[in-house]
């Protein structure tokens, strides 16, 4: 399958001016801290609410600042085209990548008569139209298979961007008692459906796919400190009635009882209940169904402490500064997600991209690519980009890739341990070395 899919026919992708999370925290820290939050709808809101009800943990923070439904940053201008760029943006070969390793999957599992691509927080539509870009090069293995794109999203204005670079525009609601809220046919002739949430997407054999979509999701922060665990708050600055502080919570809080891990060794712990709760279903509809789920993000193994920062106008933003104007973003802890898939299911990595796309046969791809380019130009933004991915200093070394597998895809069932079953089970791509034959 891979040596065959690595020569596709390329696409140029527009340049990238800035990349974004580099990756270093906003040193939130444990004790207070104010600055200037200046104008806007959310920080007025915000200000109210905490006269009213008092500290806010830094969750509900994010949750407002990010998915407000008046003044989001997300509901009221979806990032397009502003303060970071994605690694789908920044070239086609991830989307492309992804898609190989979803056929690969599909072809370990059997060739299902079925098959859902389910992208969470698909962005611009970039990656999952680099991905149907490889299997309408690869039609012919698809011939006899139903394959269908269910996309979650919740901002208005992404999913027109993502309608019209999948379908051109071509869509139609859906009356509200329906699960999908929006739907058409991509240019390449599949059916495409838009939803609120993974919940509303109908259960079956898929891929779920979550490119830089954990890292957005609301996290709670706690400080060790001499009287125990205390949780990282959001308050009214009192010397400075418009600006907002970082504050520690004077005793314990329900969220410091139910996710600080009692073996924790350090002293300042990021968790995101919401991606914990999305494992969890994940993990039940790949045990039910099948299929399998590649998360591709910014994050660690359960080693890094202080990651929340902003990003605005692809640079660093302190993160209470004018809620609802920046992205806010957290590195997301692989350990805790693996922890959250409780057995029912196996997991994979994370693995660095550098060595996830190495493996996937980048370097052939690249060859291809440059060899088919006609123009000194695009060459040059080929390995611009191409640099971007995989440079350690850059994407290569903080981006990573996480899967969520069936149990018998690592190990077979007791009963095929017999004499007629010699073959062994083929390697997932992408977490070993790819020999390409």
């Amino acid at each position: 399958l891979l040596p065959a899919a690595l020569r596709l026919g390329g696409r140029r992708r527009g340049s990238a001016a800035a990349l974004g999370p580099p990756g270093s925290g906003s040193g939130s820290g444990s004790g207070a801290r104010s600055c200037s939050a200046g104008g806007g709808g959310v920080l007025r809101h915000l200000l109210l609410k905490l006269r009213a009800t008092g500290p806010l943990t830094v969750a509900e923070y994010m949750r407002e600042a990010l998915t407000n439904p008046g003044q989001g940053y997300y509901t009221r201008r979806g990032g397009v085209g502003g303060d970071f760029v994605t690694a789908p943006e920044v070239s086609q070969l991830p989307g492309e990548v992804v898609g190989l390793w979803c056929l690969s999957e599909w072809m370990a599992a059997g060739r299902p008569a079925a098959m859902q691509l389910v992208e969470l927080g698909p962005g611009t539509g970039a990656l999952t139209d680099d991905i149907l870009r490889v299997f309408k090069q690869l039609a012919s293995l698809l011939s006899k298979c139903d394959v269908s794109i269910h996309l979650v999203e919740v901002s208005p204005k992404l999913s027109e961007t993502q309608a019209q670079m999948l379908t051109g525009g071509k869509v139609q609601s859906n009356s509200e008692d329906e699960a999908a809220y929006m739907k058409g046919i991509s240019k390449t002739g599949i059916p495409i459906y838009w939803y609120r949430g993974i919940q509303d997407v109908p259960q079956g054999y898929s891929f779920y796919v979550a490119h830089e979509f954990l890292d957005a999701l609301p996290i709670h922060k706690f400080q060790r400190t001499e009287k125990g665990w205390r949780e990282v708050l959001v308050d009214i600055d009192p010397e400075a009635p418009d600006q907002l502080r970082f504050v520690l919570s004077p005793s314990s809080t329900p969220a410091t009882e139910n996710f600080i891990q009692p073996e924790e060794t350090r002293d300042h712990v990021e968790v995101c209940p919401e991606a914990g709760v999305l494992i969890q279903r994940l993990a039940s509809r790949i045990e039910k169904d099948g299929g399998a789920a590649l998360i591709a993000d910014y994050g660690h193994d359960g080693t890094k402490t202080d990651t929340f920062r902003g990003f605005r106008n692809h640079k660093l933003h302190d993160v209470l500064k004018a809620p609802g104007t920046a992205d806010l973003t957290a590195d997301v802890d692989f350990s805790y997600l693996r922890k959250m898939a409780q057995g029912k299911i196996a997991t994979l990595g994370p693995i660095k991209q550098r060595e996830f796309l190495k493996n996937m046969g980048v370097d052939l791809r690249m060859q291809v690519l440059l060899q088919n380019s006609r123009d000194s130009a695009t060459r040059e933004q080929l390995l611009h980009s191409y640099d971007m991915l995989m440079n350690p200093k850059k994407m290569g070394d903080r981006f990573h890739f996480f899967a969520l597998l069936p149990h018998h895809r690592l190990t077979p069932p007791h009963k095929e341990h017999n004499l007629q079953s010699k073959s062994p089970l083929p390697p997932v791509a992408g977490f070993g070395e790819l020999l390409l034959k």
